[in-house]
Parts: structure tokens; sequence; C-alpha cells
């Protein structure tokens, strides 16, 4: 038996049914959702990250073919064994996983996937490099894609580098998923925890007509007066159009 069969062996005996089909419930997997069709063993998280240090020194190629299975779990493993990989590569290697990750984006297909390794292989290979992907991404009918262009950028803004992202912001800031309302957020809150100035620039401009979960995410860490004050933009213009 190879180490990926037994890897694979090893998560199947892991695996749950109730945590499985609580999983397929959050992770909305229903028809017409999100993550329709996706299908979850019931392994948590913890227990993952667990695995893929156990199995780290799998070769990039079997964890490639790990995160071509329909297991979300297993995907979720491949990607994570990605990420410590990349960490510990030469940069010879951190191109090879970056272009691996690449070429297999249509396997990162939940918000959690992205989330967990996103910031830590694209942001990261990117951020001394031409960033033109992630626009392309910003624009693409997939929401995944679009998802991976706003949390590519968590790595920039942790290094006080916000110009790419506030024009991905912009590019998205009337996008129609919640989920791109909740990044775009998300990331706006974590450019005001470094240089406010940056995030109240962007509200100055669009607070009032952007999406209210994306609002409520940005101002999370705002003083209170300031909330109020973006909050009422926005109350006035629901109001103006009701």
């Amino acid at each position: 038996m190879n180490s990926l069969q037994a890897i694979k062996q090893e998560l199947q005996a892991l695996a749950d049914p109730q945590t499985a089909q609580h999983s397929q419930r959050f992770f909305k997997t229903g028809k017409g959702e999100y993550g329709e069709g996706d299908i979850f063993l019931g392994i948590r998280v913890p227990v993952i990250r667990q695995l893929a240090k156990k199995h780290q020194q799998l070769p990039l190629d079997k964890i490639e073919s790990l995160l071509h299975s329909n297991f979300h779990e297993q995907r979720l493993l491949a990607l994570i064994m990605m990420v410590n990989l990349y960490k510990k590569s030469d940069t010879s290697t951190q191109q090879q996983i970056f272009n691996s990750y690449i070429n297999n984006v249509q396997y990162i297909n939940n918000w959690d996937l992205i989330d967990t390794t996103t910031p830590h292989i694209i942001g990261a290979y990117l951020f001394d490099k031409n960033r033109q992907i992630l626009f392309d991404y910003a624009k693409s009918d997939n929401l995944w894609q679009r998802r991976i262009a706003v949390l590519a950028c968590f790595y920039f803004i942790q290094l006080e580098d916000f110009s790419d992202f506030i024009k991905i912001a912009e590019m998205l800031v009337d996008d129609q998923q919640d989920l791109i309302h909740k990044a775009v957020g998300w990331m706006l809150r974590e450019a005001a925890k470094r240089q406010l100035s940056i995030t109240m620039n962007f509200l100055d401009q669009y607070a009032a007509s952007m999406p209210r979960t994306m609002l409520r995410y940005a101002l999370e860490r705002f003083p209170a007066d300031l909330k109020k004050e973006y909050m009422a933009k926005k109350a006035r213009l629901t109001a103006a159009e009701s």
C-alpha cells in the first residue's frame, strides 16, 4: 500500500457520520447553495492539521492527487500540506507549489479551503511579484476565484501593503455574493487595525452604497462614534431609496 492510500484509509477510519451531516448543512451543500454537491467525511480541522504534520513528507505530486478528491476533508488536508511544504521550501519549490495551487484551483471550492491557505501560498508568493492574476480572478464569474483574489491580499495587508487590496475591493464593492461581502469587509477590518485611514478613505466613498454586511464587517474595530457615523450614511441612503 502506498502512502497516499494509507492516508485515505486513515481519513476513512476517522470519519464521523454525525459530524459529516452537520458539515453538509454548515457549508451549504444543498441544491442551489454555494457548496452544492460537496461531500464530507466528518473530521474536525484540528485532526486534519495533525495528519498534515504526520504525513509532511508526502511529495507534491501525491498532494495534488489528494486535492482531486471528492471529499472535502481530503482536499483540505492536501491544501494544508501545501502550506506546510511552502513554508519550509526554497524559492524554486515555492514556485512549483504556487503553480500547483493555480493549476488545481477548481478543487479549491469552498471558503474554508481558501481562507486557510490562500494568504500563505498565493499571497506570500505574489508579494514581490506581478499580481495581475488577482485582478483576473476578481473579474471572474467564479465565486471562489473572486474570494481567492480578496484573501490573497491578507498577506499584503499584514505587511501594510494596501494598494492592490483597495483596488480589488473597489472592483468587488457591488458584488452580489454574501461570501464576497464578508471577505471584503473582513479585509477592510484588517486594514483598519493597521492603518485606520486606509479603511476610512474607502468608507468615505462607498459606505452609503456598499452592502450592509460588508460595511458591518469593516466597522467591527472602529471607535463607536465613527461606526455610528458610517452606519448613518448607509441608513440615509436606504431611507432615500425606499
